[in-house]
């Protein structure tokens, strides 16, 4: 990262920094995918407990490298400050915390997944495969926090070519495995859906690997020398993180867990409608990586120039970053609409799931607008160092006024399944209004400060 001083060159720097977290995104949204789309082919069951095993990992998932997501800012400020001393320090802890983290999960985990499950009242197979999946996963769990803690490192750089690398890199070995375990070939256990689980997991410890080769060997990472000095836990760098991630992990906690509540809550419906549903959020998650690349390479950016103190960069950065997002969404908006008919061929051949499917994907045309507003100002905001009333707002949007009137419109109106996700069409407009006026309060606080 280096100063600008045009809007070109500015739209140049974001455009190359976010290009790369783009395909990194997309690559790891392809792990799923893939995750999905083949077990959907093993069978509705395969589909629909892969559906209900991801609802629960993926709030998990994503709400603590919202966590881990702190170090970004965090070392985007050092850097940008000129004190790259505190950089391999940082980045220490972050592992260590992220080694404590994902033992907590496991922890939790064999404790409380049987009795999820059986809460759920699943048929029996779909529960079946929902836990042996996520027992599958969680040995690749170590693993993925920790190469979301160099991922931070490297980001932080401006370098996010290095991740793109290295997700392209381990997705043939994901589907390879996928491919294997799946459908039994070459001698490996067939173990449907299941195996999704354990495929995951090997992906995840070769990204892990290929991550910690970059940030050894490969300039300028091992420039840093991160693990050139032993660095004894610090409560206090372990503090600061959490201050700031903790309110980052739940806002996104709470965004992703609404869509897995969802889910959950339709397993009173049939399995035709679970496996539809789960198809169509995986279809609708490819776009959703747009504005979630911008919001993770605004935080780059912006807090790069928040720490060298430059106001006015910053805000040109957020202007730029909403409107190119937004025009994308609309883009997004089109695609889907044209696309929803022949992209259910790649998730089933049931024709009532196909069915369903479209339908769903309509509602998903909504979602579009207001995650290409809410999700970059999340980023900015991030940059700004700015993380606790996001999260309040995102707590309202999202659990006291989405879900509750998804559940009134699917339980006591002729919508049904599609009431949960006019629900969540409410709750996403709602968090984009909210944050844009709180990126306007936050931008004029800094810019009193500097005057």
């Amino acid at each position: 990262m280096q100063q600008t001083h045009s809007t070109i060159d500015k739209i140049k720097v974001l455009l190359f920094v976010m290009g790369p977290i783009l395909v990194t995104q997309l690559g790891l949204y392809a792990m799923n995918f893939i995750d999905t789309t083949m077990s959907g082919r093993a069978g509705a069951y395969d589909l629909a407990g892969v559906a209900i095993g991801s609802s629960l990992w993926v709030p998990i998932l994503t709400g603590i490298n919202g966590i881990l997501l702190a170090l970004t800012p965090i070392l985007a400020h050092k850097i940008g400050a000129e004190k790259r001393g505190d950089v391999s320090y940082y980045v220490i802890q972050g592992l260590y915390l992220a080694i404590v983290i994902s033992c907590l999960i496991v922890i939790i985990g064999f404790f409380a997944l049987e009795p999820i499950l059986d809460f759920m009242s699943l048929e029996v197979e779909v529960g079946h495969i929902a836990k042996h999946y996520l027992i599958g996963l969680a040995l690749g769990i170590v693993p993925l926090f920790m190469y979301n803690v160099l991922r931070c490192f490297m980001d932080s750089l401006g370098q996010t070519r290095a991740t793109m690398i290295i997700t392209l890199m381990a997705l043939p070995i994901n589907f390879l495995f996928n491919y294997l375990l799946i459908f039994g070939k070459f001698g490996f256990p067939q173990l449907g859906g299941i195996g999704a689980g354990y495929a995951s997991a090997i992906t995840y410890w070769f990204i892990f690997f290929f991550t910690m080769y970059f940030t050894v060997k490969v300039r300028p990472f091992n420039g840093f020398q991160v693990f050139q000095k032993f660095h004894q836990v610090s409560i206090g760098a372990w503090k600061e993180i959490l201050l700031l991630g903790l309110p980052i992990g739940l806002t996104i906690f709470f965004e992703t867990s609404i869509f897995s509540a969802v889910t959950l809550l339709m397993s009173q419906f049939t399995t035709e409608i679970i496996a539809a549903h789960q198809a169509a959020l995986n279809f609708a998650s490819i776009f959703y990586m747009v504005p979630l690349s911008f919001a993770m390479a605004l935080t780059i950016t912006v807090g790069f120039e928040i720490g060298a103190r430059r106001q006015g960069d910053a805000q040109l950065y957020s202007k730029i970053g909403i409107i190119i997002s937004l025009v994308l969404g609309f883009i997004s908006c089109i695609i889907i609409y044209y696309t929803r008919e022949p992209i259910t061929a790649l998730y089933t051949t049931n024709q009532e799931v196909a069915v369903l499917i479209q339908h769903f994907l309509i509602y998903a045309i909504f979602f579009q607008f207001s995650d290409a507003i809410n999700t970059p100002i999340q980023g900015i905001l991030r940059g700004y160092k700015d993380v606790n009333i996001p999260f309040i707002m995102a707590l309202i949007s999202f659990w006291v006024l989405g879900l509750p009137i998804g559940f009134i419109t699917a339980n006591y109106t002729s919508l049904g399944p599609f009431g949960y996700w006019l629900g969540l069409i409410f709750g996403l407009a709602f968090c984009a209004i909210c944050l844009a006026v709180r990126l306007v309060l936050v931008q004029r606080r800094y810019r009193l400060k500097i005057l």
